[in-house]
């Protein structure tokens, strides 16, 4: 797919924009506060593979925290302000890498002007927020309830306002709980902007209806070539956005690296806890990003290995026991406790001889 070209922008160490691969974002849920315990629920992120994360500063003491946050981790912090424009200056001076706000909650336009001014100063990137549940009442007047075109409406006016201070160090993210209004904004805001854009949808749901609709949604926002960084949100647990996110990257063919899990589902010639198996072997190939290739787990050792011929490697089960299988040849036969065992053993195998 072509994507959209945009302007680059730098957060941190990272680049996006112009044709840059696309980044995944996630957001802390620690109090900021605890730096500490902040720095470890990042450095756990990091590992998943977030490459930006946002943190909550509702607060001048969370605001401080960043600079404690900072020293610990590797990958560039985002500042998510709402409200008090002094947080917003405190978090830049305390080293965030790039500040979210909404310029239409900050307040007076003298305020937003002394947010500008300090991240000028210090060259720090600003993400343009506007969702669904913040649109000003004059444009849901005016579009007749809240629309993909007052969304875009309101993103626009806020840029331009800020380019008027004589600032273009920016992100837009425009974002919507209804996936195909979300989807519609995208559309829009991409043909009347050079930003870059960050997309999600927001308050998706849990990890199972917030992966569905944020699949759909970011599914066709980023297949039509649109997005520098993505965000699913998911009420759960951070880690399970990441692995959410590089798999909708992956299956768009937006990003590259890692182990993509295939598994059948279950049936009556099943003999194995094939449920229980696929899901130790998704968390174990999560250690081996550095891999490009596909792992099979399937649950019929009669025709598994031939279903599953294009994997690179795989394991099908039998009653209590398994084949471990390699582009559709078994390589041989063991207890169903081995197997993950014995996949882990393939895969060490093929990183030694890659790094060789």
């Amino acid at each position: 797919m072509g994507r959209k070209e945009t302007r680059v922008i730098h957060i941190g160490d990272r680049v996006i924009g112009g044709g840059n691969p696309i980044l995944i974002q996630s957001m802390c849920n620690t109090k900021t506060e605890d730096a500490a315990a902040t720095a470890e629920q990042i450095l756990r992120l990091e590992n998943a593979g977030c490459d930006i994360i946002r943190v909550a500063v509702p607060t001048m003491e969370a605001a401080a925290a960043i600079r404690e946050i900072k020293r610990q981790i590797r990958i560039p912090l985002v500042a998510d302000i709402h409200f008090d424009y002094r947080l917003a200056i405190a978090a830049i001076e305390c080293g965030a890498d790039k500040i979210r706000i909404n310029p239409g909650n900050i307040g007076s336009e003298d305020r937003v002007r002394a947010v500008i001014d300090k991240a000028k100063e210090r060259n720090v990137p600003i993400r343009v927020g506007v969702n669904s549940g913040s649109l000003e009442k004059g444009l849901i007047e005016k579009y007749g309830g809240v629309t993909a075109e007052g969304l875009v409406e309101s993103a626009l006016d806020k840029t331009a306002m800020i380019e008027k201070m004589g600032y273009d160090n920016l992100v837009i993210s425009i974002k919507s709980s209804d996936v195909m209004m979300c989807v519609k904004a995208h559309e829009l805001i991409s043909k009347r902007t050079a930003y870059p854009l960050h997309v999600g949808i927001t308050e998706a749901g849990t990890v199972t209806s917030g992966n569905i609709k944020s699949a759909v949604g970011l599914g066709i926002i980023l297949n039509e070539g649109i997005g520098d960084t993505i965000r699913v949100s998911l009420t759960g647990d951070p880690a399970e956005e990441i692995k959410s996110a590089k798999l909708i990257l992956r299956t768009l063919g937006l990003w590259k690296g890692g182990v993509e899990v295939v598994s059948c589902p279950t049936c009556g010639r099943t003999r194995i806890d094939l449920i229980g198996l696929a899901g130790q072997v998704e968390n174990m190939v999560t250690e081996f990003d550095d891999l490009d290739i596909k792992v099979a787990v399937m649950g019929c050792a009669v025709n598994g290995p031939g279903e599953a011929r294009e994997a690179d490697l795989g394991v099908a089960g039998g009653n209590g026991e398994g084949l471990l299988f390699k582009k559709g040849q078994i390589i041989r036969k063991m207890p169903e406790e081995e197997l993950v065992g014995a996949l882990r053993e393939e895969l060490v195998k093929l990183r030694n001889e890659n790094n060789a």
